[in-house]
This record gives structure tokens, C-alpha cells and sequence, in this order.
């Protein structure tokens, strides 16, 4: 058998290295080295033996290696030859060369005949599994198409040809059905090298996916005319996508829509019925995020920089529309410009901004102007006032002057402790129904701590 194993090997590595698409050399080290560990299986390892492939015959030579010594101190057979018998092998040879002596392969017997055909089929195993992991790994990026095959654990087995690639739930359109045999198409997010083999993971979930359709519909994307700059998706419901133009004669939205909206068209129909929002992008943030949100109507914008949050106040007719149902809008406004991203009605500013002048005016000798000053430069209560840095306190406009800011500060600070230590409520604005009245912002703070006092005194008063 192992006579037969190892006879015209040419002809078997040329033919596993055309079927597997394997390299010649791999498959010759394989075999080398599964006639190795077989040799070295019968003879033990003490023996110092050596595999090679001949090109010229075809097949695996193993050869035993021994130290030429003279005669009179020949001790061990295995590692060692007597000169006199060297000399019949190679007339050249000297003593404590190391000569080579070439073992027959049939002697190998079936048992190891067997190991370094198992060795061989590992090694070549190995071999074709990297060169599929490499060949994707380069991929890795792309969109791939294959037939569903199964579903195992949740997860849809895509044959892709040479080898399977898996679709997790979580990287599959909520909803969609798929039955063996039906072509599917993905992206190739990940390529991972395990013990069993690639194992390649496809989404069709992923926002890269989406722009990788806009890539291969739209030529001017393709072409680097038009950029993406990003996307967002609610898989299987609604995306946006955010697109600008290199090139002033090229409108970036109308090229990703293409003529009577058949680009889009092309890849909503491939998303299973995604409606598609495609936004313009900008630089000003403000205006990415008002693009974002739209169709809503915008009224203002409210920045803070160093938390990446936005406050934007909408008419309250708009409300519902910059929202979306179940806040889809807005959720995906927000991981399309990666701000944070808070909408409130004008009503709901009005009475927030009513609330922030009528807690600033608990500052003493503070009138609605100055409040609305502290207001507008970021402070919305007495509180965020007192925890103020002179310097911040500076930028309101009519505190420029340090003095003045420090007695703010320092104003600011005393009604904090005030509170704290008469132990009630900071006074909130009165309802509506008292706005309604007629009376300032000052004068309804002032009649609440009247009223505060009046209780205070009159359960002193039962006390005593």
C-alpha cells in the first residue's frame, strides 16, 4: 500500500494542485513532510532521517543519515556506520563524515502509509483553507452574492462557491424570509480564521452595505465625484444617507436619486422596501443636523460643543414630523450626525425659558433683561450660575468687568446656600393660568417668596 501511496506522485500533485487551487511547492512540502513523520514513526525518532522530493523520478526519497567511524569503534547501528561499508556506498566518503543512506519506501508498512496520508490530507486541508481566508480577507469590504443554503441557530449558510459565509440575525433585515436555493446578496463585514476553517460573516444590516449600493448604482459615487460621508440605518424600515459634491455643476442628491428616481429605486427594491432618505451633507453642523431632520421645519438651534448635544426647537406643528414615528426621525438624525440631538416644541422652549429668567431673577437686584442676558449666554438657573467660573461669568454680555462677575458669582452663590439652609423648595415659575394675569416674571417671583416667608412665620409663630 504504501508502494502505491507514494508512486507517481507528480501526477497527484499536479492534479490536487489544479483541483484545490493549491501551489505546487505546498502540496511537495506536505507530502515530504507526511513521509517524514510516517519514517520517523517506524524507525523512532533517535534516527536521523531525511525527506526529499526528486522531480526527475517522481517520488519521495527518505534517507537515513549516519556518522562514518572506523571499525574498531563502530557502537550503535542506528546512528553510526563502519568506514569499510561507507566506502561501498560512496568511495569518497571520510571518516566522521555524515553519509546518507537512501531507505525504501515500502518498507514503511500500512500503518504509517496511512499516518502520512492523513498528515498529506491535513496539510493540504490547511493550505486550501488559507488560501480561501486570504482570498476573502482581500474581499472583506466587497458585496457578495451566494444561494441560501440552511438556517442553523438563527443564522442563514450562504454558499458562496469555494466556501460558506453566515448571516447572523442580528446582521439580517428584520422580516425577511429566505428559502434554500434563493440568491442572496451581502456585504462582507468580517473574515475570521478559526479552527475549523474561514469563517466569513455577511450583513445585510450593516450601514456599509447600503453605501456599497449607492457605490455600485450611482457612477459619479463610484467615480469619487460624489462623496459619502455617512449613513444610518433602521434595517428593513428607513436609512439616511448623507452625500456631497466634489464638483459644483454635480448635485449629490439628485445623482443618487437618478432620473425619476431610478437609482434609488434600484437599491430600495434590494433592501426589501427601505424608504431611503438622502441628505446633503455640510460642514456647519447645524445645518447638517436642520438637512437631517427634514422635511420638519426648523426654528432654532441650541449648540453645546463640548458635550456634542443639540437642543432644536421646531413649531408645534412640526413637532411630530422632526420626531418620526416612534422617534425613528430623530434617532436617525442623531447617529447620522453623531450629536445628540434633543427636540422640543416652541411652547415647550417658551415655558422652559419662562422657568430659567423666573429662577434667575431669585438673584437679588437681578431685573428679566439681565436675566435674559445670563440666559442666552448658557446659564438656565442660579444654580449652574454659582458653579460658574469667573471667566465664564465674563463672556455675558454687561459682566465683562470682573467685579461685576464676581458679585454675580458670589450672588449667585449666597441664594444656593440660602436655600440650603432653610431647608425648602427653590420657588419654580407659576402655571400658566397665573401668566395669564398679566404680572412680570419678577413680580410673580416676588409674590411666591412672600408667600414662602408667610408660611414660614406663621409655623414659627404656632411653635411659640
Amino acid at each position: 500500500m504504501a508502494e502505491s501511496m507514494f508512486s507517481d506522485l507528480s501526477r497527484v500533485i499536479e492534479q490536487v494542485g489544479k483541483d484545490k487551487g493549491i501551489d505546487k511547492q505546498v502540496v511537495i512540502d506536505a507530502i515530504t513532510q507526511g513521509m517524514l513523520v510516517a519514517a520517523r514513526k517506524k524507525y523512532g525518532t533517535y534516527r536521523e532521517i531525511e525527506a526529499a522530493y526528486n522531480e526527475e523520478t517522481g517520488e519521495v526519497e527518505l534517507f537515513e543519515f549516519k556518522e562514518v567511524v572506523p571499525r574498531e569503534k563502530f557502537v550503535d547501528e542506528e546512528v553510526e556506520i563502519p568506514y569499510d561499508d561507507a566506502v561501498k556506498l560512496d568511495p569518497n566518503v571520510q571518516l566522521d563524515d555524515s553519509i546518507g543512506i537512501k531507505m525504501e519506501a515500502q518498507d514503511l508498512g500500512r500503518i504509517a502509509a496511512q499516518t502520512a496520508k492523513q498528515i498529506i490530507m491535513q496539510k493540504v486541508r490547511d493550505a486550501e483553507r488559507n488560501i480561501i481566508f486570504n482570498e476573502f480577507e482581500e474581499r472583506k469590504g466587497e458585496i457578495a452574492s451566494g444561494i441560501a443554503r440552511r438556517v442553523e441557530k438563527g443564522a442563514i449558510v450562504v454558499d458562496l462557491g469555494r466556501t460558506e459565509a453566515y448571516i447572523p440575525p442580528r446582521e439580517q433585515i428584520p422580516g425577511e424570509q429566505y428559502k434554500p436555493g434563493d440568491r442572496i446578496q451581502g456585504y462582507l463585514s468580517e473574515v475570521r480564521q478559526t479552527t475549523r476553517g474561514p469563517q466569513i460573516i455577511m450583513s445585510r444590516a450593516d450601514e456599509r452595505y447600503l453605501m456599497k449600493l449607492f457605490e455600485m448604482e450611482v457612477p459619479e459615487i463610484y467615480d469619487g465625484v460624489v462623496e459619502i460621508m455617512a449613513a444610518a440605518r433602521e434595517p428593513g424600515q428607513r436609512a439616511k444617507i448623507a452625500v456631497r459634491s466634489k464638483d459644483n455643476s454635480v448635485d449629490p442628491v439628485g445623482a443618487c436619486v437618478g432620473m425619476k428616481g431610478s437609482r434609488v429605486q434600484n437599491i430600495v427594491q434590494e433592501l426589501r422596501g427601505e424608504k431611503i432618505d438622502i441628505v446633503p451633507w455640510d460642514e456647519d453642523i447645524t445645518r447638517f443636523a436642520c438637512n437631517a431632520l427634514a422635511p420638519a421645519e426648523i426654528s432654532r438651534v441650541f449648540l453645546d460643543d463640548s458635550n456634542r448635544e443639540m437642543e432644536i426647537v421646531v413649531p408645534d406643528s412640526q413637532l411630530s414630523l422632526a420626531i418620526g414615528k416612534r422617534g425613528q426621525n430623530v434617532r436617525l438624525a442623531a447617529k447620522l450626525t453623531t450629536w445628540k440631538l434633543d427636540i422640543i416644541s416652541e411652547s415647550a422652549a417658551a415655558s422652559r425659558t419662562a422657568e430659567s429668567i423666573f429662577n434667575l431673577m431669585l438673584i437679588p437686584g437681578m431685573n428679566e433683561t439681565m436675566a435674559q442676558n445670563i440666559f442666552q449666554s448658557g446659564f438656565g438657573s442660579f444654580q449652574s450660575v454659582a458653579t460658574a467660573q469667573v471667566q465664564d461669568i465674563m463672556t455675558i454680555p454687561g459682566y465683562d468687568d470682573p467685579e461685576k462677575a464676581e458679585k454675580l458669582l458670589n450672588d449667585a452663590k449666597a441664594v444656593v446656600k440660602k436655600y440650603e439652609a432653610e431647608g425648602i423648595p427653590v420657588p419654580t415659575a407659576p402655571s400658566a393660568a397665573s401668566k395669564q394675569s398679566g404680572s412680570s416674571a419678577k413680580e410673580q417671583a416676588d409674590a411666591l417668596l412672600k408667600q414662602e416667608l408667610q408660611k414660614l412665620n406663621s409655623q414659627e409663630a404656632d411653635e411659640e
